[in-house]
This record gives structure tokens, C-alpha cells and sequence, in this order.
């Protein structure tokens, strides 16, 4: 019997489905890593089943993004709209660590009720509790490894530690245990959140990426072999941010409002804000400005930040909420969105750079990061295939890998 959430009807799986976030993986990684000759498995699925590019919601965050593939909808629908927001109500600034803002059902929690074996495995505490909302199965995060080798069993692990969450291991984590619950219980359907930790720091055709690439696609190769149907989306691409001189380029704004009009005019937030500093020094290509002085008008702090060297546009929040199809409740007055190649943050003394390590920021948020690879282990059936040729959404991966592959 088919199952309707958010307006989509799903197939039962007759096999097990697993669909892979790949966290952070741009195209421009398959590309390298294929050149390269490292990824046979994911090159066979390439040319043999399905593979397509689609867009990712916006803003291009994690957790907007992972949201949207687990409802099968976009922000507006759930409500998710960044890692980070600020409550109007309260004037608190507050990271999102929960599903208390989600006002909509995942497929994964619809299927669990209806008596499907369903698994989730992030890399990221941050999302567990979002993804698990109203769900009952096995639901565990990499971060808290040795709760997930008490609810799944043998997993292995980096020298028999805890997997860092500042490494590639986090992501390796998800996909091992993946593997074990195919295992353990044949489960229905698995959903399995990866790490974008080596895409922030290596580009596509250095040697720790290309490890990386080779490392999971060995993983998918042993799902593959366990009968598994894959659907492989990002939630967001990656590019660099970083001067030729190594230096973020970075536009702070909530300084050049100050500058401009003086002290308490604007707070601009930064939605990638998570408790992953080292990734991004939470700096991305969209941020929120909400004005705080009834005596400076919204039209002159646009038309400042649309002046701006790195700015591709400045939009009230009508205008985004309909262009990015955003659900409206707390936006911002003004949504910025910078051009490819530039970091938006807040104020430069909010910003700890010395997080970033000495290495070239390399990050997203904006609609550059926007085209992420769309990857199904079998071919289309003839009415998806035409659809797909009309454009793709990441969140239609669980609609395709349920409806829409020829088995």
C-alpha cells in the first residue's frame, strides 16, 4: 500500500532502499575522483542506472537540506530554513538542534508507523533529533559512535577509537554501519547522512579527497552487493572562498551597516552557524539582516548591501520566501546572497579565522552550491526518466528511488 506525505505517494520498497546524503559533494568531486580512476563503483551506477544533476533547497545548509530530502519537500512545506536562527519573539539567537521547528512528517517516520524496518545514521548530532522526529527505529549519529554500536552491533572503527568529527572517518562511520544494519535485519529503508568535513578542507582533485571518494565508494559497492537499491543526492556543493593569497574573502556586513548608518541599526545571522566551527567559521554565501531602528529605512540598507563588491543579490523577505520557496515565519527583513567565490558573515570580531586552520575556506549557503549530483543505482522507469529531463529537486531522490527505478 502506498503511503501520501507531503503530497507524494511512496511506494512499499520490495527491496531495501537506501538513499546516501552525501554531505558537501559538488559535482566537481565525481569528476575529479572518476578522471582519476577512484571511484569504479560510483562510475558503473553513473552509466548503468541514473545519474543526473538536481538543485538544492535554499539556502544550500545541511540542515535545511537534509530536512527537505526526508519530507520529500521544500522549506516551505517544513520550516526548516538555516542551522541558525534568531526568534523574533524573543530577540534569542538560537542553533537548531532539534525537530521543534519542523511542521511537517519525514517519509522516514510515515514508513516507520506503517510497519516498515526504517534506520537513520547521520555524522551529525545536530540532525539526529530533526530527522528522527516522530519516528521509531533505529535512529543514531557517528558523533555518539558507542551508542550506535550498542543499538546496531559491530561497526568498525579508526583504530578502534571514536570516529574524529573533524575527518573523513565520521562519514565512513555512517556508511559501516549502514552495512551492518543490511546485516543485521534486512531493514526496509536506510537513510544515511554523511560529514562534508573533506570537502571544506581538500578541493575536488587533491589526495585526501580522491581517498575520501575511493573510501566511499568501496562502501557503496558492499551495499550494492547486498541487494540494495541507491539513491546517492547531496544537500549542498562546495566552493572555494579564499583569495589568491590563501585569505578568506569575506564581506562582513553587519560592520559596513554600522558604518554606514551607525551602531544598532541591523543584526545580520549567519545560517550555516553549527557546532562545526572548524568546517566554515560559519561563514557561507547567505545571511539574514534584521533591522532593529525604525529610522533607517529598509530600502537604504538594501541598496548599501546591493552596492556591495560580492554581492549578487539583496532580497526583502517576500521575495525570498517565493523565489526560494521559504516558509516566511522569522525571516529576515533583507536575505543576501553573495556571488560565487565570496563568504558573507556578520561582524569580522565574531568570526574566529584561526578555525579554519591555516587552510582556504571553502564553504556554501548561496545559489552557486545550489547544482548537486542526483545518482540511482538502477535505470529509470520511461514517465520518471521524462520527468527528470525537466529538472530535479535533491528532495525528489526518495520519490525516484521508490517509484521510480526499473528493478
Amino acid at each position: 500500500m502506498p503511503l501520501l506525505v507531503n503530497g507524494r505517494s511512496y511506494s512499499w520498497p520490495s527491496l531495501p532502499v537506501v538513499v546516501i546524503c552525501f554531505d558537501g559533494c559538488d559535482p566537481s568531486y565525481l569528476e575529479a575522483a572518476e578522471a582519476a580512476g577512484v571511484i569504479p563503483t560510483l562510475s558503473s551506477l553513473m552509466r548503468h542506472g541514473y545519474f543526473g544533476t538536481a538543485l538544492a533547497a535554499m539556502p544550500t545548509f545541511t540542515n535545511p537540506n537534509n530536512i527537505s530530502i526526508v519530507c520529500g519537500a521544500a522549506p516551505s512545506v517544513h520550516g526548516i530554513a538555516g542551522n541558525y536562527y534568531l526568534d523574533r519573539a524573543t530577540g534569542r539567537e538560537v542553533m537548531m538542534l532539534d525537530g521543534e521547528r519542523m511542521r511537517a512528517d519525514t517519509i522516514l517516520a510515515r514508513f516507520s508507523a506503517a510497519g516498515a524496518k526504517v534506520a537513520i545514521v547521520t555524522a551529525k548530532d545536530k540532525l539526529l533529533k530533526s530527522l528522527a522526529r516522530g519516528f521509531s527505529g533505529t535512529a543514531c549519529s557517528a558523533e555518539s559512535a558507542a551508542q550506535a554500536i550498542n543499538l546496531i552491533g559491530s561497526i568498525p572503527l579508526p583504530d578502534s577509537q571514536e570516529p574524529d568529527k573533524y575527518s573523513a572517518d565520521l562519514s565512513l562511520f555512517v556508511l559501516d554501519a549502514g552495512i551492518a544494519l543490511l546485516d543485521r535485519d534486512r531493514s526496509d529503508i536506510l537513510y544515511l547522512s554523511l560529514s562534508d568535513y573533506i570537502q571544506h578542507k581538500h578541493a575536488p582533485e587533491e589526495p585526501e579527497a580522491l581517498a575520501f571518494m575511493r573510501a566511499v565508494d568501496d562502501r557503496i559497492a558492499t551495499l550494492l552487493a547486498k541487494g540494495a537499491v541507491i539513491g546517492i543526492v547531496a544537500d549542498h556543493g562546495m566552493n572555494d572562498m579564499a583569495l589568491p593569497d590563501g585569505a578568506a574573502n569575506v564581506v562582513f556586513l553587519e560592520d559596513l551597516i554600522e558604518q554606514e548608518f551607525g551602531k544598532g541599526t541591523a543584526r545580520v545571522i549567519c545560517p550555516i552557524t553549527d557546532p562545526f566551527v572548524r568546517h566554515h567559521a560559519s561563514l557561507g554565501g547567505f545571511v539574514r539582516v534584521y533591522l532593529k531602528r525604525a529610522d533607517v529605512s529598509r530600502d537604504s540598507v538594501a541598496a548599501l548591501l546591493a552596492s556591495v563588491l560580492g554581492v549578487q543579490s539583496v532580497l526583502s523577505a517576500a521575495e525570498a520566501c517565493k523565489l526560494y520557496e521559504l516558509p516566511g515565519e522569522g525571516e529576515g527583513d533583507l536575505v543576501v546572497v553573495a556571488e560565487r567565490g565570496v563568504a558573507l558573515g556578520a561582524r569580522a570580531e565574531e568570526h574566529d579565522l584561526s578555525a579554519l586552520a591555516g587552510t582556504r575556506l571553502r564553504s556554501h549557503g548561496g545559489t552557486s552550491e545550489q547544482k548537486v549530483p542526483f545518482i540511482l543505482s538502477h535505470p529509470l522507469k520511461p514517465d520518471y526518466a521524462g520527468r527528470a529531463r525537466k529538472g530535479l529537486r535533491n528532495f525528489d531522490i526518495f520519490d525516484y528511488a521508490l517509484n521510480g527505478v526499473k528493478l
